[in-house]
């Protein structure tokens, strides 16, 4: 916390305090990130199996909240302005955590498959129940986030109508590159809220994605939509 507040102040003079956040926070995620994929290569090889389970296990539970951190480093704003820590961190108490209200994956989807321009014909969808897909993106929407949530999905794909439109022809269900069997998750209702996390929560999707989900289907959906962060490798 003191070297970025040592950051702000060295620049204040030069950089307007919005671009400052944006480098701070910038710095900070890849910061965050690159430990996340020091500490997804850690292995314990060479040692017995238990131990080598539960040092996984571990390892799995840590990157993912590392993850966490890169994805709100990334969003924080507001701190070249004043140049100080949060009331909360000067006086060294905890950050509260709040649960938030639960979002409803029925509600979510009902609201996805609302925008037919963007969603292929069900008789064309690669599965006829995308639930898993959609359980999993939903555990990367943040307790803070969730109430609004649905309310911010639409504004989401409103806004980008003609990027959705264009995916969906060029890449889903009849399209030539879906002929090869690949971009399987395109056409999808889903794939509305999937999107819309790639671009708000990118690490914490990938992190939670990748516990659960063939990475595939998310490395091709990356690829099409061609977003900010590109995570596949």
């Amino acid at each position: 916390m003191n070297a970025r507040l040592e950051v702000f102040r060295a620049l204040a003079a030069r950089v307007p305090a919005g671009r400052t956040d944006n480098l701070v926070a910038r710095l900070k995620a890849g910061a965050l990130a690159g430990a996340h994929t020091w500490i997804a290569e850690s292995s314990a090889d060479g040692v017995e199996k238990r131990f080598e389970d539960g040092w996984n296990a571990g390892l799995r539970t840590i990157a993912t909240g590392v993850l966490r951190l890169a994805d709100q480093a990334a969003a924080r704003r507001g701190r070249a302005a004043t140049h100080q820590p949060s009331p909360a961190r000067q006086s060294g108490a905890p950050a509260v955590t709040v649960a938030g209200p639960a979002l409803e994956a029925k509600d979510v989807l009902a609201a996805a498959e609302r925008y037919s321009w963007a969603v292929a014909a069900p008789g064309m969808r690669h599965w006829p129940d995308g639930g898993d897909f959609l359980n999993v993106t939903l555990s990367a929407v943040r307790p803070e986030e969730r109430e609004g949530y649905i309310q911010r999905l639409e504004a989401f794909v409103e806004q980008h109508r003609i990027c959705l439109e264009e995916m969906l022809r060029t890449h889903g269900p009849g399209s030539r590159p879906a002929s090869h069997g690949r971009y399987a998750l395109i056409g999808q209702p889903e794939t509305l809220v999937i999107v819309e996390r790639m671009e708000s929560a990118p690490f914490l999707l990938r992190g939670q994605w990748e516990k659960e989900l063939e990475t595939v289907f998310l490395d091709d959906l990356e690829f099409a939509w061609g977003p900010r962060i590109r995570l596949s490798r």
